[in-house]
């Protein structure tokens, strides 16, 4: 008879982890603080707000080229092209097991194409931030070519919203996954970006 065990392998490095606390601090307090200040409207507070959102802001860019620097030259399961698992993802979608074990360590190989969508929409969510930082008060690195450009703030106001949204969406999508996942397999999987180990099912004969 076979019994399932519980085997761990140290698999997240301290600066992955710490870059990955890093940006999800700034993700939840950006997507606080946009919701608040237009909550409070045009209001002293608001524009307080604003300018703390515009500096927590500042602290997603450096975590984002962190985790670029960190993808390049970390080791094996922080580097990018660990994310990069086409084959996973044509065979994932084949057999519509999207929500299947995961097998070996590192990054569960079809969640990795989320991942990918999900940097690519903090990059834009950057830099449309950035754009409107220098639209709307006249600071940081994009103030030279757009600050108080009220003209082409429509540009980036709109894009950055639909940024945020997916951002919004894709971080209760992750925290759903993992809850389903820890139910489905009884593996826990939310304290791997925590403590870095990661565990796997093995089966074990029982004499």
């Amino acid at each position: 008879m076979a019994r399932l065990l519980l085997v761990r392998e140290k698999v997240y490095d301290p600066v992955l982890r710490t870059i990955h606390a890093w940006n999800a601090l700034a993700i939840v307090l950006l997507l606080l603080g946009g919701r608040v200040g237009k909550w409070l409207g045009y209001t002293p507070e608001a524009a307080s707000l604003w300018r703390v959102h515009v500096w927590v802001g500042y602290g997603l860019v450096l975590g984002l080229v962190a985790r670029l620097a960190w993808g390049l030259v970390g080791p094996p399961h922080a580097r990018l092209a660990a994310l990069w698992q086409p084959r996973a993802w044509w065979q994932a979608l084949r057999s519509r097991k999207l929500f299947a074990e995961a097998q070996g360590w590192g990054h569960h190989a079809p969640a990795t194409a989320m991942y990918l969508l999900f940097y690519l929409s903090l990059f834009g969510l950057a830099v449309t931030g950035l754009a409107l930082a220098a639209i709307d008060q006249g600071r940081g690195p994009l103030y030279l070519w757009l600050g108080h450009d009220i003209i082409l703030k429509h540009l980036f106001q709109a894009p950055h919203a639909v940024m945020e949204n997916v951002v919004l969406v894709f971080v209760a999508v992750h925290v759903a996954a993992l809850i389903l996942h820890e139910i489905r397999h009884g593996v826990p999987l939310a304290q791997a970006m925590v403590s870095g180990f990661q565990y796997r099912n093995a089966e074990q004969e029982e004499p």
